[in-house]
């Protein structure tokens, strides 16, 4: 099964958002309660997430033609999503992801990477080479969830 990277489209949206909702649902909820996952997950609305995506630069990764992950990059190198259906976890899909938006990092010359990974993200950004800068809690809904920052200088 070949992994293909290619860019968001609008017509993504409701697969990027599923993909979303399944790794939060599923592969996060070891390391977070269901209130929290509610909070992370839920009320997202469909019009906003399409938005959100068409104006990021967003990739999107394709297995038999159908999408199973998806991240992002900005002008500065912050990686704000990152996120596997958990059904092709642990398959190199998140490590073809994070090299596509890698080499998009040097390209533009930028000098390092950061994200605010998860509780469950955090594990996969340290075998990449990022380094913890700070704990965080960060609420929504409500609801207080911990994330961590952490950044890769390039040639990590």
């Amino acid at each position: 099964m070949a992994t293909s990277i290619r860019r968001y489209r609008p017509d993504d949206a409701s697969a990027t958002r599923r993909v979303f909702d399944r790794a939060i649902r599923v592969t996060a909820a070891a390391d977070y309660t269901p209130e929290q996952i509610e909070a992370w997950a839920g009320g997202v609305d469909p019009a906003g997430w399409a938005a959100r995506r068409a104006s990021a630069a967003t990739w999107v990764a394709e297995r038999d033609g159908a999408v199973v992950g998806f991240t992002d990059i900005d002008d500065h190198g912050y990686v704000d999503m990152m996120f596997v259906d958990p059904e092709v976890g642990r398959s190199g899909i998140a490590g073809a992801l994070l090299a596509h938006v890698t080499a998009i990092a040097a390209a533009r010359g930028l000098s390092d990477l950061s994200v605010n990974a998860s509780e469950t993200a955090r594990p996969f950004f340290a075998r990449h080479g990022f380094v913890l800068e700070a704990s965080q809690e960060v609420v929504r809904a409500g609801i207080v969830l911990t994330n961590h920052r952490m950044t890769r200088r390039m040639g990590a």
